[in-house]
């Protein structure tokens, strides 16, 4: 066996097979010799080489940099990912193509919405461009649960060992303590199976906007010409309908995110209120690592993989994921309508793909799986099909000014009732307008009772007016 081999199957203990071929191809890209590291340190597939193989990684595992480097190394992984089983650039005429349809894209949405355009530019990505874009994201989203468990899972394996290294490991990197190696590694890995399920997705996405929470930063539109291409090839419909197609939703999307200004910090604010909320049970985990070596990285990572570290959810964190879920639902409901009103003059077969597109999205992948079993976070909103027919309701009974006003604020914004019930939207809105009516109703007369802030008011000092002296004609 050589000294990459060895270092592979070091990597394959933490992350498995999948993450270790991932891990030594962004090792390698980024021009880091593994095979040298496994010389250096002479890593063998025993615990007592792992001090060693440490210290070949100290610039990673003890520096002090809130997190960089874990990311840096996650931002390897996922453009790795992303690059598997071929990534092409993106020809010119694909990306005259990209800019063609979103412009089309945005002269039929004006005929079914009242939200004006995003007014960004349109961009033909990669799939290695789209980790780019979207990478600061999933950051911000995983990263707070990745501490919080690393954390966690440092103080229960550090009271196992009482504190005290085994002294076959020997000396840790940096002078290192053992919860602050185990926090370090624990973040790493997570940084890394993120990058991974990043890159992941980004061979399934067509753009920018197709998981529901806002990826990009800034206002631009975005199609991944590769996966639209291959996504149009298993389809009986005509590529360019499937091209005007994924434009639409993407345009709709987009003007959403833009000219709704409340809607990315509500959606990303309950993201952040789960994370930062992460409980782990502390007693469950003992529980759980009782019958664990920690010198043991095998069984440590069969362990996790079990998820037997996973997060219990704090009543918090399930409302947290209820405004969440109900959102991200709404957002693809009103979605799926404005597109359909959009392109049903256009498009032949807008109908059979909708339904289509529905099925895949329903069905989680890989990289659906990895983010649910790490962030705890569903990436396809469940109740979309519950928040479309809520939506098309409202158009009907108020038109699509109607419907589109309700955007204009958070307190207008549907709820996970409405989704209960959605014929019975316009009933409890009437009730709850006739509440703020009798409210209003109610202030109104007690302002009135006491002659409201802007009334004369009465000088109780003021003496009396005297009698008049005139005496009254018999």
């Amino acid at each position: 066996m050589d000294e990459r081999e060895q270092w592979r199957q070091m990597l394959e203990s933490v992350l498995g097979p999948d993450g270790a071929d991932e891990a030594m191809r962004a090792l390698e890209a980024s021009g880091a010799d593994p095979a040298e590291w496994a010389k250096a340190s002479g890593v063998a597939q025993n615990p007592q080489a792992l001090a060693a193989a440490m210290q070949q990684m100290q610039r990673i595992l003890s520096s002090d940099d809130g997190g960089e480097s874990d990311w840096r190394f996650a931002h390897d992984v996922a453009r790795q990912v992303a690059h598997s089983g071929g990534d092409p650039a993106v020809t010119a005429a694909q990306a005259t193509k990209v800019r063609a349809v979103l412009t089309v894209a945005d002269l039929w949405l004006d005929a079914a919405t009242e939200l004006p355009p995003a007014g960004g530019e349109h961009v033909a990505a990669s799939r290695a461009d789209w980790v780019e874009r979207t990478l600061p994201t999933w950051r911000a989203v995983a990263d707070p649960i990745g501490v919080s468990v690393a954390q966690a899972l440092a103080g229960v394996l550090d009271d196992q060992l009482g504190g005290e290294l085994p002294e076959e490991m020997g000396a840790l990197p940096g002078g290192m303590d053992l919860p602050r190696l185990i926090t370090k590694l624990g973040r790493l890995g997570f940084a890394m199976q993120v990058g991974q399920g990043a890159g992941t997705l980004a061979r399934e996405v067509f753009g920018g906007t197709d998981i529901g929470l806002p990826l990009l930063s800034g206002s631009d539109l975005l199609l991944v010409p590769a996966n639209v291409e291959a996504f149009a090839e298993g389809l009986d419909a005509e590529p360019d309908e499937v091209w005007h197609f994924l434009a639409v939703r993407e345009a709709a999307t987009a003007r959403l995110f833009t000219h709704v200004p409340w809607l990315r910090a509500h959606l990303l604010g309950a993201v952040d209120a789960y994370a930062r909320g992460v409980e782990i049970d502390a007693e469950q985990m003992e529980e759980a690592v009782r019958s664990i070596d920690p010198t043991d990285v095998e069984q440590l990572r069969s362990a996790l993989g079990q998820g037997i570290f996973s997060p219990q959810r704090t009543p918090d964190q399930e409302r947290a994921l209820v405004r969440l879920e109900t959102a991200l639902a709404l957002v693809e409901g009103w979605v799926e309508e404005v597109t359909a009103a959009a392109v049903a003059p256009h498009l032949p077969h807008a109908v059979p793909m909708r339904e289509m597109l529905r099925l895949s999205r329903a069905a989680a992948g890989q990289a659906e799986d990895t983010f649910r079993q790490l962030v705890g976070l569903e990436l396809r909103p469940r109740r979309a099909r519950d928040a479309a027919r809520l939506w098309a309701i409202i158009a009907r009974e108020r038109g699509v000014s109607g419907r589109d006003a309700l955007w204009s604020q958070l307190d207008l914004f549907p709820t996970a009732e409405d989704l209960d019930q959605p014929e019975l939207f316009g009933d409890r809105r009437a009730e709850d307008d006739d509440i703020s009516a009798d409210l209003d109703a109610a202030l109104e007369a007690i302002l009135s009772d006491t002659g409201g802030d802007d009334a004369p008011r009465e000088n109780p000092e003021a003496p009396d007016e005297p009698e008049d002296p005139t005496p009254t004609a018999p």
